[in-house]
């Protein structure tokens, strides 16, 4: 895991085409804003576990955005 530390409106960039800046700090809070292009899914983590089917949380394994859900083994 690589952390980081930012400053309000300071970036993040990731794979050149997504930015993740700092776009407001109020007390514990962060707000963040994420540019990507429309294909990169980005959701919340909370969403995103949710989404997972029940096989794949049971066994610890993440099917990546790319990978088809028929190709799992």
């Amino acid at each position: 895991m690589l952390i980081l530390s930012r400053k309000l409106n300071e970036s993040i960039v990731i794979d050149n085409d997504v930015v993740i800046r700092v776009m407001s700090l109020s007390g514990r809070r962060v707000r963040i804003g994420i540019e990507a292009p429309a294909e990169r899914l980005v959701l919340r983590k909370e969403v995103w576990d949710r989404l997972q089917p029940e096989d794949d949380r049971a066994t610890g394994r993440a099917r990546t955005s790319t990978e088809p859900a028929e190709s799992r083994s």
